[in-house]
């Protein structure tokens, strides 16, 4: 497995940074756009590592935030995978600024052959989207800061994340983890029916060291995965805690990763 970060909050090298995310994933003779980042950036940084996006025929969203999402309209004509729940219009309780996608479903449904699912859907044998992530543990996904278009409070229930079997393990990639990435993990291991976890990559929306940044480690160092990439929405404090426990490498803009 081949995973190109195209788009990531940290630049390196040649490669623009914004934020957002945008992995380019090659396995089994399967390429897939797992996010978009918010503008051209993971395309103008696929031209520099030439990487042709056109090749990819499915694109995976992992949730229906801006930064994630919105790359969107500088694609078409491919297979759009994700939760039904992306389309909604969301913001932060303390403004009153669209964080959900550009494109309404009816604009993407024009560009995109659409396919939403709750369930963990098959891409291959071996690829899967995870669908909605059940929220089981006590310290993860508790509390939101977002809602939705209805003023409810948004709990962004369409986090989802890839599982891309190798072998006897799995690699697990996630957009955010708002729903949490040990939930992820777990769920993950439920829908394999595998124990043995690889490599755990993406955003893990863990802001602080505190008391869920604690856990989260703790769970890892049980689980003894093998590899641990936190990168996006995992703020310094936490990068820090990781770091100690793990000497994580950063993730930026450009890197390749082969698993």
């Amino acid at each position: 497995m081949k995973l190109t970060v195209l788009t990531e909050n940290t630049a390196s090298g040649y490669y623009t940074a914004e934020h957002g995310l945008s992995y380019f994933i090659e396995y089994e003779n399967k390429n897939i756009l797992f996010d978009t980042g918010h503008t051209d950036v993971f395309l103008r940084n696929a031209k520099k590592l030439n990487i042709d996006v056109d090749t990819a025929e499915i694109v995976v969203l992992s949730h229906g935030h801006w930064d994630h999402g919105n790359g969107l309209k500088y694609l078409k004509n491919k297979k759009l995978i994700c939760h039904p729940n992306c389309f909604i219009k969301r913001y932060r309780k303390n403004d009153s600024f669209n964080i959900g996608l550009d494109l309404s479903y009816a604009e993407l449904k024009k560009r995109f052959k659409i396919l939403v699912s709750r369930e963990p859907y098959y891409i291959s044998e071996n690829i899967i989207f995870l669908g909605e992530i059940p929220r089981i543990n006590s310290f993860e996904a508790q509390t939101t800061t977002f809602i939705d278009e209805n003023r409810n409070d948004d709990f962004i229930i369409d986090d989802s994340a890839l599982v891309i079997i190798i072998n006897d393990e799995f690699v697990v990639v996630s957009g955010c983890a708002h729903s949490g990435i040990c939930n992820i993990v777990e769920y993950a291991k439920k829908i394999t029916g595998m124990k043995k976890v690889k490599v755990v990559i993406g955003g893990f929306h863990l802001i602080e060291n505190n008391n869920q940044t604690k856990k989260t480690i703790k769970y890892f160092k049980e689980q003894n995965i093998s590899q641990i990439f936190p990168s996006h929405c995992t703020k310094f404090p936490a990068l820090v805690a990781f770091y100690n426990e793990f000497q994580i490498k950063q993730v930026t803009t450009g890197m390749i990763f082969n698993f």
